[in-house]
């Protein structure tokens, strides 16, 4: 009984509750006022001057029958695109290539000689007319370069330094080959002019033992070139043009080199055969010059047209 009574008071409570707010709200909108019905769709009249912007917004649409949510308005947003500038890649220009220039060939270095342009040319002992002589040139004759002196080119000749009047000379430049063989004829150099002796004493036996009595002034071509070979690069060569021509290795005539021994005949060998037909050798300085020495002295010429029909061959020792 308790709980029926309870819910009865609790009814009355309710009941007063809504007949209290319903007069508040009458006397706050006036005694005119009606509430339009939810489903009428209708909006409330206004009185003369009342102000618009305080109307009664109306209450929202019912949610459609599926139960859905009411729909509102979406706002059209409309946002301003930013102006992005283009990026500008700087311009690269492309790297140039360097040019290569293909460089020359290096110039081989040369040796310059002296060569006389008239028969007789003195060769003096000093840079003077009235200084003594030491021996002749003839033309195309050649001696080594060392310098200039009051008209006269300085040379070697007869292990002595030598001059020769400018006037009558000109210039002649041969390349350089190896070191062993530029060395064997800086000493043959010196030693033209030394008189042509036949059958002189060798500077050693073959074998490289010294000959005592050897004198170093007078030479026959054999003699000479196996001294200078020796002395200069101790390089052994044998006694006679026989047996030098058994030294070293043998070189066709077309692919003769600076140092090499040529081999020649001469009349009084010419008709023998095999080596024994061999009477004279002489070192090739190249350009058709030979250093030897024959019938008169120890000189620098070039290869007569004669002398090449008595060649025969040719050896290279260095």
């Amino acid at each position: 009984m308790k709980k029926f009574f309870l819910i009865i008071l609790c009814c009355i409570v309710l009941l007063v509750f809504v007949a209290c707010g319903g007069e508040r709200g009458g006397a706050e909108l006036g005694e005119d006022f009606e509430y339009p019905h939810p489903s009428s769709g209708v909006a409330p009249s206004l009185s003369e001057g009342e102000n618009p912007t305080e109307s009664v917004i109306p209450p929202p649409s019912s949610p459609s029958e599926e139960g859905g949510a009411p729909s509102l308005p979406t706002p059209s947003v409309s946002l301003p695109t930013p102006s992005v500038a283009p990026t500008v890649r700087p311009s690269v220009s492309p790297t140039p290539k360097p040019t290569v220039t293909p460089s020359a060939p290096a110039e081989k270095e040369k040796i310059s000689y002296v060569r006389s342009k008239t028969d007789g040319l003195r060769v003096r002992s000093k840079a003077k007319t009235s200084s003594s002589i030491l021996g002749r040139l003839n033309s195309g004759d050649m001696v080594v370069f060392l310098g200039k002196e009051n008209g006269f080119y300085k040379t070697w000749y007869k292990e002595k330094v030598g001059y020769v009047a400018a006037s009558y000379c000109d210039f002649y430049a041969i390349e350089k080959t190896s070191e062993q063989v530029e060395r064997a004829l800086d000493f043959g150099y010196k030693l033209l002019g030394y008189p042509y002796v036949w059958g002189s004493v060798r500077y050693h036996d073959g074998d490289g033992v010294k000959n005592a009595s050897f004198k170093g002034t007078e030479f026959d071509c054999s003699a000479l070139v196996q001294y200078i070979y020796y002395a200069a690069c101790k390089i052994k060569l044998g006694t006679t043009t026989r047996e030098q021509v058994k030294n070293g290795t043998a070189v066709k005539r077309s692919n003769l080199r600076r140092g090499d021994l040529l081999f020649f005949t001469n009349a009084d060998r010419a008709h023998l055969s095999g080596n024994e037909r061999i009477g004279h050798v002489a070192l090739y300085l190249g350009d058709n010059y030979i250093l030897h020495t024959a019938s008169d002295y120890a000189v620098i010429e070039p290869i007569s047209k004669a002398r090449w029909k008595n060649y025969i061959t040719a050896r290279r020792v260095v």
